[in-house]
């Protein structure tokens, strides 16, 4: 028994390699368009502000290659637009790693990178990003624009502190001067009252002398009116004696001279 083998001519084996070789061409040139075609649709919705479209086809294109820095940056953007500004951070810090060669795209990274920081007050790291932004392209005004404005508001915010600092310890002087004052008052209402019941004791103990001495008066009272009336009693008795005397012994008449 013989085994048969199919031999393959040359000339049909180089033209199979010369299809899967286009095949395979085909295939990374469709799959390099597809990405930039969701871009570009991505693009097309920014523009219309149709923002979470545009996140939907960014988000498309980061699937089918996710190294494209431009599909991160633009995806930043979008999601900026959506307020999802924490998201936002993540891409544009990516995009800026991805941003190797291209230091114009890479300055727009941290340019916004620095607008998100500033729209919530973290004055602070977003005068880190604009200078980033700066050191990769010198000329954007815009940029030179935002970090002046930063950095005085970031004067302004340390001078809001330090005087929101300074009401605090005065509130806190005058809380505890308050509360000192209260004391004191407590302490001298105590004393008033301290003094208005020495008042009312010393008033009720000199009732209560007065109360005591009273009968002391009225029995002293009492015995001079019994010696009076005593006196009176012996004078009534001595008159009466002497009356009674008189009466017993002659009179004498006395006459008028007669001229």
């Amino acid at each position: 028994m013989y085994l048969t083998y199919h031999i393959i001519p040359t000339l049909r084996l180089r033209r199979l390699c010369l299809l899967l070789g286009l095949l395979f061409v085909s295939t990374v040139a469709a799959l390099a368009q597809n990405d930039r075609t969701f871009i570009r649709q991505g693009n097309r919705q920014y523009r219309a502000r149709k923002w979470t479209a545009a996140e939907v086809q960014y988000r498309k294109a980061i699937a089918r290659n996710a190294n494209n820095p431009q599909a991160v940056y633009n995806l930043g953007c979008a999601l900026m637009m959506q307020q999802k500004d924490s998201l936002a951070m993540q891409q544009f810090a990516k995009s800026a790693d991805l941003q190797t060669t291209n230091k114009i795209r890479r300055a727009k990274s941290f340019h916004n990178m620095g607008v998100i920081m500033q729209n919530h007050q973290e004055f602070a790291k977003a005068i880190e990003c604009y200078k980033m932004a700066l050191r990769n392209n010198p000329q954007d005004n815009e940029t030179r624009y935002n970090l002046a404005l930063c950095k005085h508001q970031l004067k302004n915010q340390k001078n809001q502190q330090n005087q929101n600092k300074n009401k605090s310890g005065n509130d806190k002087n005058n809380k505890d001067k308050n509360k000192q004052n209260k004391k004191n008052k407590d302490q001298n209402k105590n004393k008033d009252q301290n003094k208005d019941q020495d008042k009312q004791n010393n008033n009720q103990n000199k009732d209560k002398n007065n109360r005591s001495q009273k009968p002391e008066q009225d029995k002293m009272s009492r015995d001079n009116a019994e010696q009076l009336l005593n006196a009176a009693v012996q004078q009534e008795k001595a008159t009466k004696q002497k009356m009674q005397k008189a009466m017993s012994q002659p009179r004498r008449r006395q006459y008028d001279k007669n001229w």
